[in-house]
């Protein structure tokens, strides 16, 4: 049978969370009545104080749970740095775990961590959870007091603080310089299609070709659902059967697949085709050619969100902050990928 909660005391008597606190808690600022009631359905229901929970309020861990979608992911591994690396300076110990995409995975992590282990959580979303857009876990976390920073992949409808990529401007404007190479067929490989990142990218794209009145071609917008060791596989016939002297993908390794099927079916990087990639990984900096990337700045989104967190954490004024948005700007880093086609 589900523990009674705070909350469902408060939802049974239509009042506030710190007003059947206080009421549980015998206080003077709530009438008798009022308190005989609450305190009333309380006993009667069996409900038991999280002690847990009640801890997390009254003393801090220095602890910060982190939950990580996939950690084969350099971009994650970079935002894990930058979150490490503050965490430190600042005296707060880390617990990190993986989600590995999963909603059921990233459920268990939340209540085995909110058990008064933490202080705060910062975290991005696992892609079954986006799919699914079921967010409870983290409202019951909220509502329980515990700060949540949300980077990159983020719920819109949860009021917490997060660390965002312009995903729509950076697209549009790698579009756009595409097109000053002199690239007209550009294709958008898209990996993460299902999420809201992949999406604002290709809104990006689609905005950037339309900049430049290209027409839109729909077979050279590709979303790529299987594993990357079939990506190959999959662009080659795309490749094979559509103009294409361009790509800008959403990841490292579908970029580096469509690299090779161009350079497999006799095109010249950068001489006659380019290719552009987000991140800023290692597989960029170790692809041939090495690749030019739109730099998410990973470290530096981690960094953000670590101070953000800790911040809060150590606010020890009583009017509460409001929760901000804060966009980590991305750069375009020049390799060898691209080049001004003649």
């Amino acid at each position: 049978m589900k523990r009674l909660t705070i909350k469902d005391i408060a939802k049974e008597f239509n009042v506030s969370i710190s007003t059947v606190s206080k009421a549980l808690n015998d206080s003077y600022e709530i009438s008798v009545s009022t308190k005989e009631k609450i305190q009333k359905y309380a006993k009667e229901n069996n409900y038991k104080p999280n002690f847990n929970a009640l801890s997390l309020k009254n003393r801090q861990t220095k602890t910060i749970g982190i939950i990580i979608p996939n950690m084969l992911n350099y971009f994650f591994a970079q935002v894990f740095n930058g979150i490490e690396k503050v965490a430190n300076d600042r005296g707060y110990k880390i617990i990190s775990c993986i989600s590995n995409e999963s909603f059921s995975k990233e459920v268990e992590t939340i209540e085995m961590l909110s058990n008064g282990s933490i202080d705060g959580f910062i975290l991005s979303l696992a892609e079954e959870t986006v799919s699914k857009g079921d967010y409870k876990h983290f409202q019951n976390v909220l509502d329980n007091g515990t700060p949540i920073v949300m980077f990159d992949r983020v719920a819109d409808s949860l009021d917490c603080d997060k660390v965002v990529t312009d995903n729509f401007d950076s697209a549009r404007s790698t579009v756009g310089h595409l097109v000053k190479l002199g690239h007209k067929n550009i294709a958008f490989i898209s990996t993460i299609h299902n999420l809201e990142i992949g999406r604002r990218r290709q809104l990006g794209y689609l905005k950037g070709l339309e900049d430049h009145n290209i027409e839109v071609d729909k077979n050279l917008i590709i979303n790529i659902d299987d594993n990357y060791k079939n990506y190959e596989k999959i662009l080659e016939p795309i490749l094979k059967n559509n103009k294409i002297d361009g790509v800008l993908a959403t990841d490292e390794s579908s970029a580096i697949a469509a690299m090779k099927v161009a350079q497999k079916q006799g095109h010249n990087i950068p001489q006659d085709f380019s290719v552009i990639s987000f991140s800023n990984g290692i597989l960029a900096r170790h692809s041939s050619p090495r690749m030019t990337t739109v730099s998410q700045h990973g470290e530096i989104m981690g960094e953000t969100a670590a101070g953000i967190l800790i911040d809060r954490l150590e606010d020890k004024s009583t009017e509460k902050k409001k929760q901000e948005t804060i966009v980590v700007r991305t750069d375009l880093v020049e390799r060898n990928s691209t080049k001004k086609i003649l």
